[in-house]
């Protein structure tokens, strides 16, 4: 788990143990509903995040007094975060350069914005926007160059995936003059803002399964949802086993 996937699935874990301790299976059903919707999530890159996290004393175990452990079976874990958590939460929620922006966290980021400040929302929706327009001009410039090479399909295509990304562009639009409006009527200040729903509720490059991309290919599927957690020190790489 390195570089910006780790990040996001760290990120991910934190948010979601935020709201309230879960069972590891809990975890699972509620990252793949997170995680899934934007990029493709493996099972098995959640309990090395989960070992690590432990390690940093960024979340901790517990294990229900009333629920003794079944034969044979290890007793159900709940997982929930620490007050190094806590900070380490709002550390990554601070964030709002260039990494935040990218197709990889942009998603991810959005689902969190409830617990983000109004001023880090409104630089992370205008960084986004800022490069899908970088996008739209490569895209619509290497169109213009290879419009007469290519073939009926191929082209519809592309044109598909161009207007993927406008469509993104004008939702983050709306988005942006709905935290702008936010901000002035609370004088500056942080709090949340209601997202407009003249562009619905998912950027349109998403609704298919991810963020806009340079290529109109679909989104990665998330991964199955398995029925048990792996046992503790596996690596979990087939989610076919019960951690807890």
């Amino acid at each position: 788990m390195t570089g910006a996937r780790g990040g996001v699935l760290e990120l991910a874990v934190l948010g979601c143990l935020h709201e309230t301790p879960l069972h590891g299976y809990e975890l699972r059903k509620r990252l793949n509903a997170l995680l899934g919707m934007f990029r493709a999530f493996s099972y098995g890159s959640l309990y090395p995040c989960l070992r690590k996290l432990l390690a940093e004393g960024l979340i901790a175990e517990e294990r229900p007094a009333d629920a003794p452990p079944l034969a044979g079976r290890r007793s159900k874990i709940v997982y929930k975060l620490t007050a190094e958590g806590k900070e380490r939460l709002q550390e990554l929620l601070t964030e709002a350069g260039p990494s935040a922006w990218e197709d990889e966290s942009f998603g991810v980021r959005f689902a969190f914005f409830r617990h983000t400040e109004a001023e880090v929302r409104l630089r992370i929706l205008e960084g986004r926007r800022s490069r899908l327009e970088e996008r739209l001009d490569s895209v619509r410039k290497a169109l213009a160059r290879t419009r007469e090479r290519l073939d009926s399909y191929t082209l519809e295509l592309q044109r598909h995936g161009l207007e993927s990304v406008e469509r993104e562009v004008r939702w983050l639009n709306e988005l942006i003059e709905t935290e702008r409006q936010g901000g002035a009527e609370r004088g500056g200040g942080t709090g949340e803002a209601t997202p407009g729903t003249g562009g619905g509720t998912e950027p349109a490059g998403q609704a298919g399964g991810g963020p806009a991309t340079d290529a109109p290919a679909g989104a990665d599927p998330g991964a199955d949802a398995g029925e048990h957690d792996p046992p503790r020190g596996a690596e979990g790489t087939d989610g076919r086993h019960d951690r807890g």
